[in-house]
């Protein structure tokens, strides 16, 4: 059975609920994790992501802020839940659908000072890091575990529209690469859209509002990932290849999210 998990950061999923079920119907996600939803689990369009084709949720809402979600066509059941958040923030939710762990999460952006003791809130990204790290090194890497979400940075030099002025903004900040790096060697992640898009090629998922042609400019940042453990390398390639994408062409559509959804296939 090929499982196709789609990450997305949408920046209020009231505002953009039609843009998911377009998405779904264009695509055909079979798991959406979402990010940013801006509201409570009480406000949650349910009725619109059922009639997406999603009757399956795990919400954990926030008001007005943060938020993130997990839609599924398929039946989902009980992940561990992770306390990464130090502040409390509606920042993680996790499911497993087809026997595969999902832990989704919307890591703090960090404010704009590359400077912990300066800045509480890159103090607090990093600490997210951090924890969130310590608790994937007890884990197993045979299991299979998805990382998905808006992780807010953006690793590699390819990564981003400029390295050079980037290294010293927050999202590509030498400390906040290394924390990435350090997530991603606990469990020996592998992150598949670079498997599937290798470097040099440029590779972005979001795009600043102030560009009136976000491709045309094309300052973009890659912020959202899919990872997977080593237990899922075989389902990744099960076709001889992985198969992971960007869907730019979502954040060229009318009132869009500064971020474009990004999806993984598994054979599960």
């Amino acid at each position: 059975m090929r499982l196709r998990i789609a990450s997305w950061n949408v920046n209020s999923v009231r505002l953009r609920a039609e843009q998911l079920a377009r998405f779904a119907a264009e695509h055909s996600p079979d798991v959406l994790c979402l990010q940013e939803i801006k509201c409570q689990e009480a406000e949650f369009p349910v009725q619109a992501l059922a009639d997406a084709g999603f009757p399956h949720l795990r919400i954990r809402g926030q008001k007005g802020w943060h938020g993130v979600a997990i839609a599924s066509r398929l039946p989902i059941e009980d992940a561990p839940a992770l306390d990464v958040c130090r502040e409390g923030h509606a920042r993680s939710v996790s499911a497993r659908v087809a026997g595969v762990e999902i832990q989704n999460f919307y890591i703090p952006a960090g404010g704009d000072v590359a400077d912990r003791a300066e800045n509480a809130k890159f103090d607090h990204k990093l600490d997210f890091f951090e924890r969130l790290t310590s608790q994937m090194a007890r884990r197993r890497p045979e299991d299979p575990l998805v990382i998905a979400g808006d992780l807010n940075v953006a690793p590699g030099e390819n990564d981003v529209w400029n390295h050079r002025f980037m290294s010293k903004v927050v999202s590509h900040t030498p400390m906040e690469v290394a924390a990435m790096a350090d997530l991603k060697a606990s469990l020996g992640f592998i992150d598949l859209a670079r498997e599937a898009t290798p470097e040099p090629a440029k590779l972005f998922s979001w795009w600043s509002y102030r560009a009136a042609d976000f491709r045309a400019s094309n300052r973009g940042l890659r912020l959202d990932h899919l990872w997977i453990t080593p237990g899922l390398k075989a389902a990744a390639w099960a076709s001889g290849a992985p198969l992971a994408r960007v869907h730019d062409d979502a954040r060229a559509w009318e009132r869009p999210s500064d971020h474009a959804p990004i999806s993984i296939d598994l054979a599960v």
